[in-house]
């Protein structure tokens, strides 16, 4: 049985692969290749990857990432594809999923938004609250560092507090967009924000939302 994070990782190789290794994307002067040898080190290269999380380790990280950005495109699309090697804890299905549905969806949204002529992308209600329900677990972590208050609210109503601060911010969406959001990509999610003004630029200029 196919799941979500399965779903979103053919769609990311997909859209590289159609992108091309020079294509933009939202993670600062990343290209399409840049974020292709991050998603592979990821999986593959646990010895690196930690320097995602431990500022000790990104040097090393940096140097292994850069080694993969330098292999065939194609090859690190096959890559992806394929999923990671049997040895490797993404490969167990749950892991996979609870850690790569958000992780690959936001990073397809991230080659998708940096196009001129993106347009929505419609999820279906399923997809949509399991994002919820991860965002729900991950808010704490991703506002950890919110320069203001801040509380992520659906259309329907439900909310979750991201961090607790005055003054406060509330920002409202859907699951996948408030991902977006506390994921760093304030400027391409599509949000509304309500609260001083002073404390909604501030959070929108802020470069420490995320992990």
């Amino acid at each position: 049985m196919s799941t979500h994070a399965k779903r979103e990782r053919l769609l990311l190789a997909d859209l590289l692969e159609a992108s091309g290794p020079d294509a933009p994307t939202l993670c600062d002067d990343w290209n399409a290749r840049d974020l292709a040898a991050h998603v592979v080190v990821r999986e593959r290269r646990a010895d690196a990857a930690g320097g995602i999380l431990i500022k000790q380790l990104a040097p090393r990280l940096e140097r292994v990432q850069a080694e993969f950005a330098e292999k065939p495109f194609e090859e690190l699309i096959q890559l992806i594809r394929t999923g990671p090697p049997r040895f490797s804890p993404f490969a167990l299905k749950q892991i996979d999923e609870a850690s790569n549905a958000v992780e690959f969806y936001v990073h397809t949204e991230d080659v998708r938004r940096a196009q001129p002529d993106w347009t929505p992308r419609e999820l279906d209600p399923v997809f949509s609250d399991v994002l919820w329900s991860r965002l729900e677990r991950m808010a704490r972590v991703l506002g950890r560092r919110s320069p203001v208050g801040l509380v992520l609210r659906r259309p329907d109503g439900r909310t979750v507090v991201a961090h607790r601060g005055t003054p406060v911010v509330t920002v409202t969406g859907e699951p996948s967009e408030l991902l977006l959001f506390t994921f760093g990509r304030q400027d391409a999610a599509r949000v509304e924000t309500d609260g001083d003004k002073d404390a909604i630029g501030k959070l929108h200029e802020a470069k420490q939302l995320g992990i």
